[in-house]
């Protein structure tokens, strides 16, 4: 492959992630509308469906994929793993069955994060590595700001096929600069010695972090309080926009500019709001206020029947969008050095677990509770305008949106339990196993790369 234009710096694996979602986020409008005419009566159970298989063949597969990076560099897995996930774009258009299809299967390559996560560590010191990873989070944030917008617009005047086509190209130009300009991070002189090098199966074991959770009390603490929270996060971004184009009567317009204000407002949030919390009340006060958050969020969606209700509540939600980020510093202050990856491998781990069920969840539950639509599905020409459909029974419904009421205890629960997470500890894992691993396979220049390899902070999702 060329090496490249330039050194390996973190702008090149920002530009990978711009375009790779900003193209997915000119399909979301379009996305809903064909997921909604493909499925008429079983959407949500459908899009929960495939979510799901998509988010659980990513947890397992991430590891593998990671490791094998470590063998044969970042470059040729970053190409592999964008093409493969961008593939389905074009399949919009020509037969919508293929599409999910292989939206389902892609899960099995749509880990751009843990490559991206890889090739920032091989570029990077320890010290500079969270404000690198950052700039990749905010990137990603930054992509779905606009684009959702531009799509609807597009889509609304010249029609869904020039969408396709537009998102096809803007991932046919990322897989190009992929090949030209981004050069590989992995240093030459550690690649030939490491061909031959076997992978062994803990090295691609999608469970070896999770195995690792009783060891330790407080970590197994911070763990069941990332799984309680993160479950019923992972359904809301599978299901959330198409509730609000069925259910609650959002345009696509509307759609677009929902996720462009929480974008923004998460961004804030997880930058100036988050530095003035942890250090105003301390690191664990400000993972219980995101929780809190969380719960009144969750609890706004399942009862909000009005769409005020809704960018109420998104406000909200954005607040709720600085739990994590707390939990990472919290973990990484109380873990030792060179347990860093271990415990991080671990809390990802379990985000990649939610990931997976999450969405089948939350589509099972709006399954059992006969959240569906009756309608037939509306022409292309009707979904362009701001008369959108309604659920008939919505309004006589006491809780309209049932399983964010069931995240909403989830995270109650979450909530008791990060109670007892003491705010200044050692975390101590013993894990002799991954330590041995690290010593023959990882990168002296890298020490966190086996644990972010493993799994990506922030999932892939193709809205």
């Amino acid at each position: 492959m060329p090496q490249g234009i330039g050194s390996p710096s973190v702008y090149h694996a920002v530009i990978v992630i711009f375009l790779e979602f900003f193209a997915w986020g000119l399909l979301t409008a379009p996305t809903l509308m064909v997921l909604r005419e493909t499925f008429p009566k079983h959407t949500f159970l459908m899009n929960g469906l495939i979510q799901g298989v998509k988010g659980l063949l990513s947890f397992l597969s991430a590891p593998l994929i990671g490791a094998l990076s470590d063998v044969w560099g970042r470059k040729s897995f970053l190409l592999l793993t964008v093409f493969f996930t961008c593939a389905p774009i074009p399949l919009m258009k020509i037969s919508p069955w293929w599409y999910f299809a292989v939206i389902s299967v892609s899960g099995v390559f749509a880990v751009t994060f843990s490559v991206v996560f890889a090739y920032v560590a091989d570029i990077t010191q320890e010290h500079e590595r969270s404000m690198a990873y950052g700039l990749v989070s905010a990137t990603f944030a930054a992509s779905l700001v606009t684009s959702p917008a531009i799509g609807a617009y597009l889509g609304r005047v010249y029609g869904n096929s020039l969408v396709v086509v537009l998102a096809t190209a803007i991932a046919l130009l990322d897989i190009c600069f992929i090949l030209v300009a981004v050069p590989e991070s992995l240093p030459e002189k550690m690649r030939p010695a490491s061909w031959g090098a076997p992978i062994s199966w803990e090295q691609a074991d999608p469970f070896a972090s999770l195995k690792k959770v009783g060891q330790d009390s407080v970590v197994l603490l911070i763990c069941i309080t990332v799984f309680l929270s993160y479950l019923p996060e992972a359904g809301q971004y599978s299901s959330f926009f198409l509730y609000l184009r069925q259910i609650m009567g959002f345009s696509p317009e509307s759609v677009a500019a929902f996720i462009a204000v929480l974008g923004i407002l998460s961004i804030i949030a997880q930058t100036i709001v988050l530095s003035l919390l942890m250090r105003s009340i301390g690191n664990k006060n400000t993972i219980l206020l995101g929780l809190g958050f969380q719960i009144l969020q969750l609890a706004w969606y399942g009862f909000g029947s009005e769409p005020w209700m809704m960018w109420a509540a998104g406000a909200v939600a954005a607040m709720s969008s600085i739990t994590f980020p707390a939990v990472s510093a919290l973990v990484s202050r109380t873990a030792d050095a060179d347990q860093q990856g271990v415990v991080q491998g671990m809390i990802t781990g379990i985000r990649g677990l939610c990931n997976g069920l999450g969405p089948a969840l939350y589509g099972f539950i709006f399954y059992i509770f006969h959240v569906e639509l009756d309608e037939l599905p509306m022409t292309e020409t009707e979904l362009g305008s701001n008369m959108a459909p309604r659920h008939h029974s919505q309004q006589n419904s006491i809780i309209p949106g049932p399983p964010f009421l069931f995240g909403a205890c989830s995270v109650l629960l979450a909530l008791l339990v990060a109670l007892f997470i003491p705010e200044h500890t050692n975390l101590n894992i013993r894990s002799s196993n991954w330590k041995k691993h690290s010593g023959g396979h990882g990168h002296p220049h890298s020490p966190q790369a086996p644990g972010e390899a493993k799994e990506p902070l922030l999932q892939d999702t193709n809205v």
